[in-house]
């Protein structure tokens, strides 16, 4: 693919690049006069009539090929663009392969820079949230996992009417599944630093970990995550012994809050990123706690830092140091037939058992000392795509 070409109708005018698009190549396109933005896989390729593979091998590729664009085009036509709430879903209009490699089309999207979104006032931040929140319930109210939440793939824009607001445009479904239902193991992607727990060991090929633990929920431990990020500009802190909050909290340790929110928001963040697929709250809660935007605020005094944690080891301290405690929304939310059918399955919690938009966020890792029985960093095969390249 170069510039100029003209593949599947739309005529390439950048530079192609896979400049944060990790496993795949991406332009602007135009066709009939409007701009698109041009994904080309990498993998998987179909093998053609002269391939010079097996019979067998070449089986085992159109398996592959098969499932890819099944699920692929299972998303594209669940996700409509004229459902209530898909205003800010960044949809793809087309897919398809020319000759051996696979194609993807989206409508080029012009957004802001809003690298600092922890300077924005409360309601501002509410509203950031609240329309990232609505795009999330519009996949999960029909049982869409989005499978690669992150900054990156949030693109941030400024409302036309309220100069002062700023609404989220979620992108890049190249990762989602149906809940229940991932790709397999070794074809599975995503970002191992907004992973759930159950993904990061179903990806690292944990056999206690089914395929139908991996939900809608996975989506919410990265909302948390995210959310967090939005309010302080940093991740919840962990220590650096793991690779990823995934990682810490699949060893039992429980991550580090900003002492600076809200107790309100402090519960919801904590029980978003619970280790219990079945104990974090649905998207329908996360939007009704942020009904009152003043949860999004930060305290200018700093809470009584709490001691370590004998559970988890990490000292609760620096951005995070509130003494442990039972979180109110895990408590006040109520426990509904599928949370208690999800504790009572043999969810991947135990420790015992194993491991833009806006800059890419870091992890808060300067508090807590290594611990020397952490597990060792997995290497993960992680799918990153920045969405629209530089604006």
């Amino acid at each position: 693919m170069k510039r100029g070409d003209v593949i599947g109708g739309y005529r390439v005018v950048s530079e192609p690049t896979n400049n944060g698009g990790g496993k795949c190549v991406w332009a602007f396109a135009e066709k009939d006069g409007k701009e698109y933005f041009l994904k080309r896989f990498l993998e998987p390729k179909r093998p053609g009539v002269y391939s010079g593979i097996g019979e067998a091998s070449k089986k085992l590729l159109l398996e592959e090929c098969s499932a890819f664009e099944d699920r692929h085009r299972t998303i594209m036509k669940l996700l409509k663009p004229d459902a209530s709430g898909a205003g800010n879903i960044v949809l793809a209009v087309d897919f398809f392969h020319e000759r051996s490699t696979y194609y993807k089309i989206t409508e080029r999207i012009d957004t802001s820079t809003l690298e600092t979104p922890q300077a924005l006032a409360p309601r501002q931040k509410a509203v950031l949230l609240r329309t990232l929140g609505l795009s999330l319930r519009l996949l999960h109210d029909i049982h869409i996992v989005h499978g690669d939440l992150k900054p990156a793939n949030v693109l941030v824009q400024k409302k036309a009417s309220v100069q002062t607001f700023y609404t989220a445009k979620l992108i890049d479904f190249d990762d989602s599944y149906i809940s229940g239902k991932p790709p397999e193991r070794g074809v599975i992607a995503g970002d191992s630093l907004f992973g759930a727990p159950e993904w990061r060991r179903y990806m690292q090929g944990d056999s206690d970990v089914e395929p139908e633990y991996l939900t809608t929920k996975t989506d919410i431990f990265a909302l948390g995550l995210m959310t967090h990020y939005y309010l302080v500009g940093a991740l919840p802190g962990h220590s650096a012994s793991f690779g990823s909050p995934a990682d810490a909290v699949n060893a039992g340790r429980q991550l580090r809050i900003d002492d600076r929110l809200t107790d309100e928001m402090h519960d919801l963040v904590l029980a978003m990123t619970s280790r219990i697929p079945g104990g974090r709250p649905s998207i329908a809660m996360f939007l009704a706690a942020l009904a009152d935007h003043e949860v999004c605020a930060l305290s200018r005094k700093r809470r009584a830092h709490g001691g370590p944690s004998e559970a988890g080891g990490d000292s609760l301290s620096g951005a995070a140091g509130r003494d442990a405690r039972p979180s109110r929304v895990r408590t006040n939310l109520g426990r509904t037939s599928a949370h208690r059918r999800a504790d009572a399955a043999p969810h991947p919690a135990s420790a015992a058992g194993s491991a833009s938009p806006s800059p890419e966020p870091v992890p808060d890792t300067g508090a807590a000392a290594a611990d020397s029985d952490a597990p060792p960093r997995g290497t993960s095969r992680v799918r990153i795509n920045l969405g629209y390249g530089p604006r």
